[in-house]
């Protein structure tokens, strides 16, 4: 058992008969009253996302997992294909347990959740960062601009991306997996 202090981003808890994974939390003192900690909380059996307010000290069930390493193989559908780095075995897993698929690119090494009970994966850490070609961008129209203009693009995994106007297509440019957002363009 783990109380209120233990929690932390990527903590999977036993939560209402299901598993959730902490994506964000919050510890608030207010003047008045008592602490609390206010969290958002994923189940990784169907993906819905729920807001849950724990008071200071609440005792919560946290699950003990084991983290390893998957190359991301290819998507048939809704069912993503990963293969074990270390002794090549494949598992595959439904598009609601990633948290970011459209940023997910083929030979990409992913950090995998298995719960130690019963050796079922719960969720996909992706990288901090991946780094993705620009494979259409609209060109950038100079003048009519404030500071900090944006412009649609869309990156080889199909995802969209709002880029600066000096990036063009064929440039590679690194996406934070978090937020989905524009970081720096690469040069190679």
């Amino acid at each position: 058992m783990a109380s209120t202090s233990d929690i932390r981003k990527g903590l999977c808890i036993r939560y209402n008969n299901d598993i959730y994974k902490i994506i964000e939390f919050l510890h608030v003192k207010p003047g008045k009253g008592p602490a609390f900690v206010r969290t958002k909380l994923k189940s990784v059996t169907n993906g819905k996302v729920l807001d849950n307010t724990f008071s200071a000290g609440h005792k919560i069930e946290d699950v003990r997992v084991e983290t390893r390493s998957y190359q991301f193989l290819y998507a048939d559908g809704e069912t993503y294909h990963f293969m074990n780095t270390d002794d090549y075995n494949q598992i595959t897993l439904q598009k609601n347990a990633l948290d970011a698929p459209d940023l997910l690119k083929e030979g990409e090494v992913v950090t995998i959740l298995f719960n130690t009970e019963d050796s079922m994966p719960l969720s996909v850490d992706m990288p901090a960062s991946v780094v993705l070609e620009v494979t259409y961008a609209e060109p950038g129209v100079k003048g009519n601009t404030a500071t900090n203009a944006t412009k649609p693009a869309k990156v080889e995994t199909g995802a969209n991306v709002n880029v600066p106007l000096f990036i063009n297509e064929g440039d590679k440019i690194k996406i934070d997996t978090t937020t989905g957002n524009y970081m720096e363009r690469v040069k190679e």
